[in-house]
């Protein structure tokens, strides 16, 4: 069998994470996140154009959240655009917010960025954290301090793409924490060089002074555990599929133009997601700004909405397994999590004024 590129990385994760799943008792739960790298401006489009594909997403989206079946608490799906700081404009927010404001949105943070320094990175996340803020009413408030969630462009996080490209921040990890983030849902990256020794967990891990990558070592998450580290680490399902194909296919959990949900996908999913005690945390991406994608998700005039017939095949699913059904955003997601580790806390854990002060 010829796997991926840089398998090596993740393979021997994913078979261990597979040998400790079997004879483990059904789960009870299962947490359904939808991440958004979304990038209106992506392509090198006219504002005129990102405009129209954020307009796009205000008409389509809530009308397919309504549609869709209701979870065990009587909730409909909500949508996380994690919205990169380097494309910040004014008006390309304002619908992301109003959807926020109908509770069928949420917007989180994304960042694409280069030879980045300590200070720089320290400066344009604050600087972004307290514009979604105080310009969008945006972001959420846990334990009185304003938190986020976090996505890396290009896969790089903590300085993890070989070369220090689309980063170059080793200390990335120490960063976060400091700044509040509550969470980081970059992973999987396969089969990018970028992607984590850890698969299919939800996982707390601690930066190394000048050693890059940090999140290939971790403590996974566990019922009463507490925090175990700088920062949490949610990832989406990782791993082979086999199902109607001559070679296997990477599954990482993605939705895209050239790899739409199926009945087949959502069972592998269900398989493969993150565990905490009896709870599945399903963490799903894609980059739904841009147009192909967009008509996947959303659904053309001869095309059905590739996240109407997921959210269908879910329900259906997780009924059949007897399984207790929860949309999330990102933040509820961490919500639940919290739950169940017991009470947690973003943010420094050094004595002393931290860098991300000011966003409190």
């Amino acid at each position: 069998m010829k796997l991926p590129r840089h398998a090596e990385i993740w393979f021997p994760g994913y078979l261990r994470d597979r040998a400790r799943r079997l004879g483990r008792p059904a789960p009870r739960r299962l947490w359904v996140a939808l991440t958004d790298h979304y990038e209106p401006l992506c392509q090198k489009v006219s504002m005129e154009k990102a405009n129209a594909r954020v307009a796009r997403w205000q008409d389509a989206w809530p009308r397919i959240a309504e549609a869709a079946p209701r979870d065990a608490s009587g909730n409909r799906p909500r949508y996380s655009f994690f919205y990169p700081q380097e494309e910040y404009k004014h008006e390309l927010l304002v619908p992301l917010a109003e959807m926020t404001r109908e509770g069928v949105g949420d917007v989180e943070v994304h960042i694409h960025h280069d030879r980045e320094t300590r200070e720089g990175f320290l400066r344009k996340m604050s600087d972004f954290c307290r514009t979604l803020r105080n310009d969008h009413g945006l972001l959420h408030d846990h334990n009185g301090r304003m938190v986020f969630a976090f996505i890396h462009g290009n896969w790089a996080l903590d300085n993890s793409k070989p070369g220090g490209a689309d980063c170059g921040l080793t200390g990335e990890i120490e960063l976060l924490r400091d700044l509040g983030c509550y969470a980081d849902f970059t992973m999987p990256s396969a089969p990018s060089p970028t992607q984590g020794k850890i698969v299919n967990q939800v996982y707390w891990c601690t930066g190394t002074p000048g050693r890059p990558k940090a999140f290939d070592r971790g403590i996974e998450a566990t019922v009463g555990g507490g925090c175990q580290g700088d920062l949490l680490m949610i990832t989406g399902p990782l791993g082979m599929r086999f199902k109607g194909r001559l070679m296997p296919r990477l599954e990482m959990g993605e939705i895209a133009h050239n790899d739409v949900p199926t009945p087949d996908r959502v069972r592998l999913w269900i398989d493969l997601a993150p565990r905490v005690g009896d709870d599945l945390f399903l963490k799903l991406h894609t980059h739904g700004a841009r147009d192909d994608n967009a008509d996947a998700l959303l659904g053309t005039a001869t095309q059905p909405s590739g996240l109407a017939q997921m959210f269908q095949w879910l329900h259906e699913e997780t009924q059949a397994r007897g399984i207790e059904l929860h949309w999330a955003s990102a933040y509820e997601m961490f919500l639940a999590v919290e739950a169940l580790t017991g009470p947690l806390a973003p943010g420094p854990r050094l004595e002393g004024e931290p860098p991300g002060a000011r966003l409190s």
